[in-house]
């Protein structure tokens, strides 16, 4: 740890404590709202027939808060970001349907720069039946834990040697001036440092910054429409670390790799940048074939 990371003591007890249920009432008017905010261009989509993938993070929003205010004392509150985010599905959110969601912490450890917690989220039909699961890393900067505990999230890091060959496709992305404002009431984030200009600058940041999750719905679309068919329903797992911060007005591209292919699925290995600074990296994408 660096000379201005503070010791600070985790409390164990809150691991693997599941949160209460949170219900979330899909409706098509939400489900279009959010493909309109992060400028989705499939169809189905923009029209609330189907969810996108990243529109999972929506009905989790209110249940995955709580395992970190049961794990991390509430005064380095400040200090956290989302660090990574990785989805796994087992079907598609469709309108009309009720989703029951909740979460566990299952771990944090200490790192060089900061330390991580680790959120293990399930979301289910209200018959049981399983809808995708997700792992959520917290990271707080400058604070140290001491120690490493529980479990991490599973691994997806990206193989260095496939920027030796030419990416399979280049999908070129633009963040709006008014991004952050249709993105925060379309996936229920309302967090100022997206909104409120003075908030930002006083946060240490050169201005208002766009939401990490939806550059990763950008993303999303863009390995849907060039790798899977635009069919949301055969994504089996996507998922990112957020390496940048994005801003609206940004040109941003995210660039696809094919990794391999077996099981009937492909693994594709991706990553968003501006111009020569990558904000989400580490991505991986596994596409039913």
């Amino acid at each position: 740890m660096n000379g201005r990371a503070r010791r600070v003591e985790f409390d164990d007890s809150g691991l693997n404590t599941w949160s209460d249920e949170e219900r979330f009432e899909v409706t098509r008017e939400r489900i279009a709202e959010y493909a309109a905010a992060t400028n989705d261009p499939i169809a189905v989509h923009r029209a609330g027939d189907v969810a996108p993938p990243v529109f999972a993070i929506v009905p989790v929003f209110d249940a995955m808060l709580v395992p970190v205010i049961d794990v991390a004392p509430t005064d380095i509150f400040g200090r956290v970001v989302h660090g990574e985010q990785d989805f796994h599905f087992h079907r598609p959110i469709r309108p009309g349907e009720t989703l029951v969601a909740k979460a566990r912490a299952i771990g944090y450890a200490s790192r060089s720069s900061g330390s991580t917690i680790t959120m293990h989220i399930e979301t289910r039909s209200t018959a049981g039946d399983p809808v995708n699961e997700q792992y959520l890393t917290a990271f707080f900067r400058n604070v140290d834990a001491g120690r490493t505990v529980g479990k991490s999230a599973p691994p997806n890091g990206f193989d260095d040697s496939l920027r030796a060959r030419d990416p399979i496709a280049v999908v070129s992305q633009h963040v709006d001036e008014d991004q952050t404002f249709r993105y925060a009431p379309a996936s229920g984030d309302p967090v100022p440092l997206h909104l409120d200009e003075e908030v930002a600058k006083e946060a240490g940041l050169p201005g208002i910054i766009a939401h990490g999750l939806c550059t990763m719905a950008f993303a999303s679309w863009a390995v849907l429409t060039e790798v899977g068919g635009s069919d949301v329903s055969r994504v089996r797992r996507f998922a990112v670390r957020f390496a940048g911060l994005v801003f609206p007005g940004d040109d941003l591209s995210t660039r696809i790799w094919k990794v391999e292919s077996g099981n009937g699925a492909t693994t594709y290995a991706f990553e968003t940048v501006r111009g020569s600074d990558v904000v989400l990296s580490d991505g991986l994408a596994e596409i039913a074939d």
